[in-house]
């Protein structure tokens, strides 16, 4: 898997990394490739589309994405727009300048998939309530 880091191909790189952080993690999904999946024209429609694929009810959306992003491709699906904004405290402070990796390498993978489990069941457990 190493090799793949010095291809030179972005699109290998993103595969490689992204399936090396899920392990470290310890989630044993099923990965699926976009361009291997249907879907339609347009950044929004692709995005619902290939949730739809994916059995997905719900489409956790970052600061930037919510900038662009189309809801209607994905409220036709009966898919949810959640946005997602990290907490701002403790480690979390500077995550919306930092990606996954930054928390995995101060916290390992045991403690950052707990502390991500925990504010999934915490985001449920308030959505539950409202």
């Amino acid at each position: 898997m190493l090799d793949t880091f010095h291809t030179g191909r972005t699109a290998a790189v993103a595969t490689a990394s992204t399936c090396l952080l899920l392990d470290l993690l310890g989630w044993r999904g099923q990965i699926l490739i976009s361009s291997d999946l249907p879907s339609g024209p347009g950044r929004s429609q692709r995005l619902a589309d290939l949730s739809a694929v994916t059995g997905a009810r719900a489409y956790l959306c970052g600061t930037g994405g919510m900038a662009y992003l189309d809801p209607a491709p994905f409220a036709a699906r009966g898919i949810a727009v959640m946005p997602f904004q990290p907490p701002t405290t403790t480690i979390w402070s500077s995550s919306r300048k930092l990606s996954a990796l930054g928390a995995l390498a101060a916290l390992g993978p045991h403690d950052l998939a707990a502390r991500l489990q925990r504010l999934a069941s915490d985001h449920a457990l308030r959505a539950a309530a409202a």
